[in-house]
């Protein structure tokens, strides 16, 4: 028996209403999800833009920002903070012309991204953190803490790198800086694994900018440090 053509049609009808009802109902559960980035603080405590606020509002009502999207931003903030403390001791601490090459790119890469993160959070009437070398500041338990990012280096090393000269400087600082973009990329993945996180046009694209040039310079530096290690002294 030959189905009705009235019959076909009535049927991709009910199809298309199933497909959209889902679409709405899985749009819901996303934006009520637990995931979802706390509200954001009252105009009088956050400054900006008000063409950028608005903008940034828009942008988020299409591609909701979650609580790893602030996490990555501004723990990011002081990880930057500390590579431009290490990159700025080369001159000081007889580092070589190709040392001082990479710091300087480093420096000038890292203070627009910082000034970007800390925008990006300001827009959103979000706290935006200064640029501490330390680490994030984090309530545990009702104290505050400085929370390192993956990769940082520790007290004791920043001062091991600040006691170096000359060539032992240009070793313990790639050495060191190597450790420390590759913790870069690791927040980048821990952002991309994050359920929801990554969607804000902002975000998505700085983080994958991260990954790129980090990546590269951390095969750079693998190049420089191995020349730095065989060449005589």
């Amino acid at each position: 028996m030959t189905p009705s053509p009235t019959r076909g049609i009535t049927a991709a009808l009910f199809a298309v209403v199933a497909l959209t009802a889902c679409s709405r109902a899985t749009q819901g559960a996303v934006q009520t999800s637990p995931s979802r980035a706390p509200s954001p603080l009252p105009a009088t405590a956050a400054q900006g833009n008000p063409a950028a606020i608005a903008k940034a509002k828009a942008d988020s009502a299409r591609h909701p920002y979650t609580q790893a999207d602030i996490h990555f931003m501004s723990g990011m903030i002081s990880h930057h903070a500390q590579a431009i403390v290490m990159a700025r001791w080369a001159p000081s601490h007889g580092a070589s012309p190709s040392i001082r090459t990479l710091c300087q790119r480093i420096i000038n890469a890292q203070t627009d991204e910082i000034a970007l993160m800390q925008q990006w959070l300001r827009d959103r009437r979000l706290p935006a953190p200064e640029a501490r070398a330390t680490g994030m500041k984090m309530m545990m338990n009702g104290v505050e803490h400085d929370m390192l990012m993956p990769g940082m280096l520790t007290e004791a090393q920043l001062q091991q790198l600040d006691q170096a000269r000359g060539t032992e400087f240009d070793r313990l600082f790639l050495t060191f800086m190597i450790q420390h973009h590759k913790g870069a990329v690791t927040m980048v993945k821990e952002l991309f694994d994050s359920y929801g996180a990554g969607q804000d046009d902002l975000v998505f694209k700085f983080a994958s900018d991260v990954n790129i040039d980090q990546t590269t310079e951390i095969a750079r530096m693998e190049k420089l440090l191995v020349a730095v290690i065989t060449t005589p002294q």
